[in-house]
């Protein structure tokens, strides 16, 4: 569904540790300097719904479809609360995962994926969207040297791949990597090698916003009515 707000909205995907963050935050920054209206959303940050999310997976206690309907709903929450508003308002909103991570998350527990696309079926389609595409090798590398304890549900230990967290990590990861691959193609994503340096990786995504947006009409104050 295209949008109609005088906002435009860009979003990034990829796997953990793929640079995802980092090159959003670096636009961001970038937009800013520029003085340009900018608002940033990322996913799973719904404060009305962080407990419940908070306490279901401490206790493991969610189920594929439990899982998917919590994720659902603080996407909805903030969807409803910030991002619909701010694109009325006229700002750009950068949204650091968007409804792509709840599809592959959500097939790879072998929920329905129609049911899953109907859940999130009331979403704008953005204006933008990057993948940083990474080998699963390098990105579980990256995620495992600054990060002393996988999650649970972050590994995939409740699809019973395996005993071993780090190898159920490994092994969930290639599969949400074949997922990406394929939503890529569906809905032409602008795909980025996440292997390339920061910088270089940047100066793509700045390129291609510079040539899609016009960004002087974003510029504070300026009125788009």
């Amino acid at each position: 569904m295209k949008s109609n707000f005088p906002g435009k909205l860009i979003v990034v995907e990829g796997l953990d540790g793929s640079g995802k963050s980092t090159q959003i935050y670096l636009l961001k920054k970038w937009l800013e300097n520029q003085s340009l209206k900018v608002f940033f959303t990322e996913w799973n940050s719904s404060l009305l719904v962080k407990p419940a999310t908070s306490k279901g997976k401490k206790r493991h206690l969610l189920t594929p479809s439990t899982f998917s309907l919590i994720h659902a709903t603080d996407f909805s929450d903030r969807y409803d609360r910030f991002i619909v508003p701010l694109l009325k308002a006229g700002y750009i909103v950068l949204a650091d995962r968007y409804i792509y991570t709840a599809y592959v998350r959500d097939f790879v527990r072998k929920c329905n994926p129609e049911w899953v696309k109907n859940l999130y079926s009331f979403a704008i389609t953005p204006d933008l969207t990057f993948y940083f595409k990474l080998n699963p090798e390098t990105a579980v590398n990256r995620i495992l040297v600054h990060r002393k304890k996988l999650k649970f549900f972050e590994a995939g230990m409740d699809l019973n791949l395996s005993t071993d967290i780090v190898e159920s990590f490994s092994i969930i990861q290639d599969r949400i990597s074949n997922l990406y691959d394929s939503l890529a193609d569906e809905y032409m994503f602008n795909i980025i090698d996440g292997s390339q340096p920061i910088h270089l990786q940047q100066k793509i995504v700045r390129d291609l916003v510079s040539k899609t947006i016009d960004l002087s009409s974003f510029a504070k104050g300026f009125d788009h009515a």
